[in-house]
């Protein structure tokens, strides 16, 4: 969802060649921003490790960039429609947004945006974004006709309910004050399952540093998905959304024989989704689970 372009290509090159066991990656490159509008909250971080994102000083430099991502290998294109600048959202000028979603679409590539607030998720709206990264967990509700407005428009929504937990703990909140921040998230992507919408699992990993999804899938049923449909947003809905259906995304002859073996049933406990035993792609198994150790 974010990542520097020319490095995913190195370890998907080696992944291709056989050098290392990997699965299918597929990236937006690096992201694009309001014009100085790279979130406070990284910057620390790319200085650390001397990362410099860039910056279009113009829509037709955005626009062109655009271009050079698609034809570099990226499989989609995010915005940033809301970037937070300390206490502030810097909002993307919708006609910047809409000339990115624009070209993307011209080149066949889906758009995600990271909304940060309602006027985000406005903005990714009016300019035709394909999918929202994130719900949001601010005081502004959505409303009825917000939700109807996103399912219309064939929107999917990506929840990484978590990511609010670990940003509410990290940020010193009290235990009622993080259940409170998280239970708007829930409540959100409540509503948007209960009207119809596409949800894609995802979390923000890399940004944050709980590999564990058990959370996650707890969260989503907690906001009423049910096991299949959850299951949905793992594999049928995701490969619907990239255009991989006719080959990804079912267990049936002539697919491909990417497939993940759980330690027990998710059916009846959702947190086996997150107990892989086997990961196989291609019918190669590349991710075996250690064995637990035996204590007799």
């Amino acid at each position: 969802m974010a990542s520097i372009l020319a490095n995913t290509n190195n370890i998907r090159t080696r992944i291709a060649a056989g050098e290392i066991l990997g699965p299918r990656i597929l990236t937006t490159g690096e992201p694009f921003f309001p014009q100085d509008g790279v979130p406070s909250y990284v910057k620390g971080y790319l200085e650390d490790n001397h990362i410099t994102l860039p910056d279009d000083p113009s829509i037709a430099a955005a626009v062109e960039r655009v271009r050079r991502q698609v034809r570099a290998g990226a499989d989609g294109i995010k915005i940033f429609a809301g970037s937070i600048e300390g206490d502030d959202v810097l909002p993307m000028p919708l006609e910047r947004a809409q000339a990115i979603v624009d070209e993307a679409h011209r080149l066949d590539r889906p758009v995600f945006a990271h909304p940060s607030n309602l006027a985000g998720i406005e903005l990714a709206l009016d300019s035709g974004v394909d999918v929202l990264a994130h719900v949001t967990s601010d005081d502004q509700p959505w409303s009825g006709e917000l939700v109807e407005r996103m399912r219309t428009a064939h929107m999917a929504l990506i929840p990484t309910l978590n990511l609010f937990d670990v940003e509410a703990t990290q940020a010193g909140a009290s235990v009622e004050q993080a259940q409170k921040f998280v239970d708007r998230a829930v409540a959100r992507l409540r509503a948007y399952a209960d009207s119809g919408g596409e949800i894609l699992f995802g979390t923000d990993v890399g940004y944050i540093y709980q590999f564990d999804t058990a959370q996650e899938y707890t969260l989503m049923a907690r906001a009423g998905m049910s096991f299949r449909q959850i299951l949905a947003s793992l594999i049928t809905n995701p490969a619907h959304r990239f255009g991989l259906a006719g080959y990804s995304g079912r267990i049936a002859r002539n697919m491909d024989a990417d497939l993940s073996v759980f330690m027990g049933d998710p059916g009846s406990d959702l947190a086996a989704f997150s107990k892989v035993r086997y990961t196989i792609r291609a019918g190669k198994i590349i991710f075996q689970a250690r064995p637990a150790p035996d204590r007799n």
